[in-house]
This record gives C-alpha cells, structure tokens and sequence, in this order.
C-alpha cells in the first residue's frame, strides 16, 4: 500500500515485524525475522518497481559481520539498522564501531547501514553523548545515524554536530510536522512501529463495534 501511495523507500520495523509473528518486540527469533523481511521484500517487487526496503535487524542477533550481511543480502534488502543498546543497556561506543567497521568491510557499497544511537531512549539526554557516538559511527563507515528518541529541540545540535545523513524517528503524522523536522535538520524520516499500530487500532475499533 505504500509502494501504490508513492513512498519512495521503505523500512521495516522490528518491533511491528515481532508484532505480526506473536513476538514481543526484540524477541523475533532471527530466522523469522530474515524471513519476515524477505517476504516483504518479495511483496514489495512483485508491485512492478524499484522501490528499496531496509531492514530493522535489532542488534543484529549475534551474527558475525560477514554472515549477518550474507543473510541480509538473501532477503534482497539495501539496507539496514543496527541498535548500539542490548539488555544491558548501551554498548560501548568504541567496540561498537569496530564491530560497524567490521559489517562495513563485509557490506562494500551494498547496503545502506543505517547506526541507531540509542543514548535518549536509555536515559541520556544531553546531545553531546549522542553526537560523540555518531561521529564514531561514521568513521566507522555508516551511511547514516539514527539518534531514536530524540525530541525536537535536540535536533539542531545533533545536525550541528554530525556529518552525514540524521535519520529521526517520528509519529505518523501530516506534511506539516514532517517538514519541521526537516527544517531542523532531520535527512531522513522512519515511523517505526507507528503506522502498524495505528493500523491496529484501526482493526482494534472495528472489533469493538461488531463486539457492540
């Protein structure tokens, strides 16, 4: 439906890829989720066109760089995200980028690797942490770096401090609340589990009326 509406790229999200298997979010054993994307992938060329879908690949479920890359290209996916968060909360930012450089090195030019930095939604505010670790993430070879959770105001210092693409998170909304943010800074623009959500609603509310 997307793809018919004219979106021109498409991402998946992980945490709306669980809900539809009967997974909590960050439970999707990984063999679902490459599937998962695969047949989305399928769905999305059998519309006739060349429209990419990225991958959310959590934190890319313990595979080696070159194995996790191997299967993400199986799926036909350009692209994907990797979380710098686990459990036990953020990852050494350092290690982390060698592990980037690592997927990087395995991916050349065949996949757009999208870091997620996850300093807001674990309790860090201050931009500057966020900005360090995406200035590491980019020497490190990622096309793009994906601050979830950062509130509107933070976002002129993020584009201050990063070079290079910013993807930021947002609610499904109108043109109007999109543009701000790109009048902020924002490069790129990803709902996350939002829109399967709001379809769920959709489906939770005519439950509730034929219940009635």
């Amino acid at each position: 439906m997307f793809v018919e509406a004219g979106f021109p790229a498409l991402a998946t999200p992980s945490a709306g890829v669980a809900a539809s298997l009967g997974y909590e979010d960050g439970a999707t054993p990984p063999d679902e989720m490459f599937a998962a994307v695969a047949r989305i992938v399928r769905a999305v060329s059998s519309c006739d066109t060349t429209v990419p879908v990225s991958a959310d690949v959590e934190g890319g479920y313990g595979l080696a760089p070159a194995e996790l890359v191997a299967r993400l290209l199986d799926t036909g996916a350009v692209g994907c995200n990797l979380e710098d968060s686990s459990e036990g909360g953020l990852k050494d930012p350092r290690r982390h980028a060698d592990w980037l450089a690592e997927v990087r090195a395995a991916a050349g030019d065949r996949l757009f690797l999208n870091a997620r930095v996850d300093t807001f939604i674990r309790g860090v505010s201050d931009p500057a942490e966020a900005v360090a670790r995406a200035r590491l993430y980019v020497a490190a070879g990622a096309d793009c770096v994906y601050p979830i959770g950062a509130p509107p105001e933070a976002i002129p210092a993020l584009r201050a401090g990063i070079d290079g693409p910013i993807n930021v998170g947002s609610a499904p909304g109108g043109a109007a609340e999109l543009s701000e943010l790109g009048r902020l800074g924002a490069t790129r623009i990803t709902f996350g589990p939002g829109l399967q959500r709001q379809a769920m609603a959709a489906v939770r509310e005519g439950a509730a009326r034929l219940r009635d």
